[in-house]
């Protein structure tokens, strides 16, 4: 509902079509913009957008550094220069390398922590100032010094980047830059393997189109006083919102009760569906 929101919201702010050299952009209720503008028309903008909405208290920083999410945004001559913002209170700890977890995350914390700072940091002096302190702080951890030295060769050997980490060199690191920016995220390859092997992912779990006109809405099931909540909260919902002239009076809501996960749903695993068993044995034999 935030993000509907706000899209609404920054409509105003954002319409006129964004001239040459400028961006836009906004995650939840963080809004980053860049502008041609002379700083007195910007700020007229700005607080006509603070009074649009009571409810909503916008705080603004204009300047050619700006902190935004987890990311230092630097205006140099007209080129965006981006590096990794740490928060002051921020510490610098990573999970401890003598704590009982599976060694494939200590693994990796040095490994994900390098691509993301070669994704953030467009220059490559930020991200050996990173790694460096990526660095102190894995060693703060309690971890090896020789366990953080192959984590990170691994990383620059998987990428194919070992100039960037025995001469700094710029070039090998630009383009380490923008193919970490361009790779895909987890969630996409998922949607491409699902259409390149039925077999692994059938259509009976593929995600169904999004329903605008059907809502659910998932709740605790508990025994006792709040067992009539489904009735309480339909009349609610009848009183309140399906008044003559609303917006969402044509959309029907369906209560999902969640109940706690039984000792038979952790220790009995259910075989497939046949259909499904069917699709793996057709694979098999291709």
């Amino acid at each position: 509902f935030t993000n509907l929101y706000m899209l609404e919201w920054e409509h105003d702010l954002i319409k006129p079509p964004l001239k040459n050299r400028e961006i836009s952009g906004r995650y939840i209720d963080d809004i980053f913009m860049t502008t041609n503008q002379s700083l007195d028309k910007i700020q007229i903008v700005l607080e006509k957008a603070k009074t649009k909405d009571i409810n909503i208290e916008i705080e603004t920083t204009i300047d050619t550094t700006v902190n935004y999410l987890d990311v230092t945004i630097t205006n140099e001559n007209g080129h965006l220069k981006t590096c990794v913002y740490h928060k002051p209170t921020a510490q610098p700890y990573y999970l401890p390398y003598t704590s009982d977890h599976p060694h494939k995350y200590h693994r990796n914390i040095p490994y994900t922590a390098l691509i993301r700072a070669a994704r953030l940091c467009s220059n490559i002096y930020d991200f050996h100032s990173e790694r460096l302190r990526i660095d102190m702080s894995l060693l703060l951890s309690q971890y090896p010094s020789k366990f953080i030295s192959n984590q990170f060769l691994r990383f620059f050997q998987v990428n194919n980047a070992m100039p960037v980490f025995t001469e700094l060199n710029q070039q090998v690191y630009q383009r380490l830059h923008q193919q970490l920016l361009n790779r895909i995220t987890v969630k996409e390859q998922k949607l491409n393997d699902t259409t390149k092997n039925p077999a692994k992912h059938p259509a009976v779990l593929e995600k169904k189109p999004w329903n605008r006109s059907l809502m659910y809405l998932r709740y605790t099931y508990e025994a006792g006083p709040t067992g009539t909540f489904s009735h309480e909260f339909y009349s609610w919902w009848e009183k309140h919102y399906l008044y003559p002239g609303s917006k969402i009076k044509n959309i029907k809501l369906r209560l999902i009760p969640k109940t706690n996960r039984t000792l038979a749903d952790h220790l009995i695993q259910k075989k497939p569906p046949s259909h499904m068993l069917r699709l793996t044995e057709e694979s098999n034999k291709q």
